[in-house]
């Protein structure tokens, strides 16, 4: 049988965000061969065959269940393992349990498909980032976690609801911890490459409260988590978004996580900054220009990961 030439896309953990990814890659053409692999062999393979045989409405795309040894050869490992965040729950109190799972999974993922790019979704997506970092021979710039990608959406959604603009028109990012510990940098946040303040003045906008906007964002998961139990569209639309920058080589800069070292006073830590994405995951930083004020917000997010690092067994 010839070899197959395409883009493959194995993801880890099957259940609301592992599927929908699969689903939305699918339905996007995002790439060739999609593998599904879960401890429930049965939720794999059962994913696995509805979305194929959707497949005939839109883009060729082969998707199948399979074994750890079935991620060899893939572009892509995106990692869903864990517990997912019950109902006044933080992201943070997860951090021991899912800890546990990365340890025991990805040095053998990592073994089948030592080149791949990984895309970390689990939560607490900063921790797990550093843990995979850590359990395996992975080089940094092929590990990349979710982070504030679906944060920096979700703030843009929030913005363009008060200024009435598609959330593409609107140049606003969330940095640091994906949690509690994140922040909006203002000083960066523009329309139209005027600053936030002034287009709002010159538009006649109210100006709205910066401490209730990043609240709004915090608590935008928690507030879809209490009404309909988890959180799976937007973020399958956000790895989707990630997986498709590197397939493409497209150099799109996105809020992701990633090894920090030598950057505001801060080393040794994943959190979220902006970074170019490209075929080789992580293709370069890009170092912010930050306020005095938010350099130490930055910091105290890099502060509070290293608390819980420092307090988990890995």
């Amino acid at each position: 049988m010839r070899e197959k030439k395409g883009t493959k896309i194995t993801i880890l953990g099957v259940g609301n965000v592992g599927a929908t990814i699969a689903y939305t890659l699918a339905v996007c053409g995002t790439c060739s061969d999609i593998v599904l692999i879960d401890i429930n062999k049965e939720k794999a393979k059962g994913e696995a065959m509805d979305i194929r045989q959707g497949v005939s409405f839109g883009h060729n795309v082969e998707v199948i269940d399979g074994d750890y040894a079935d991620a060899v050869n893939s572009d892509i490992v995106i990692v869903t393992l864990g517990l997912g965040r019950k109902p006044g729950q933080t992201r943070l109190d997860l951090a021991q349990t899912n800890v546990n799972i990365i340890k025991e999974v990805m040095p053998q993922i990592a073994e089948a498909a030592p080149d791949a790019i990984y895309i970390i979704v689990s939560n607490p997506v900063d921790i797990l980032t550093y843990v995979t970092l850590k359990c395996t021979n992975l080089s940094p710039k092929q590990v990349i976690g979710s982070g504030t990608a679906l944060d920096t959406s979700r703030l843009r959604a929030v913005l363009a609801d008060h200024l009435e603009l598609s959330p593409n028109s609107i140049h606003a990012y969330v940095f640091g911890e994906h949690g509690d510990s994140s922040f909006i940098p203002w000083s960066m946040t523009s329309i139209a490459g005027v600053e936030m303040d002034e287009y709002m003045e010159s538009q006649n906008h109210q100006k709205f409260d910066d401490d209730q906007i990043i609240e709004e964002v915090r608590l935008a998961g928690s507030e879809v988590i209490k009404r309909k139990g988890a959180t799976f569209f937007a973020i399958g639309m956000a790895v989707n978004k990630i997986c498709d920058s590197i397939l493409r080589d497209a150099n799109n800069i996105i809020t992701v996580s990633y090894l920090i070292n030598d950057k505001f006073d801060i080393n040794d830590i994943c959190l979220s900054l902006p970074a170019v994405l490209g075929s080789n995951g992580i293709e370069r930083e890009v170092t912010p220009k930050l306020t005095d004020e938010e350099i130490k917000k930055l910091q105290a997010s890099a502060a509070a990961l290293r608390e819980v690092i420092d307090q988990i067994k890995f």
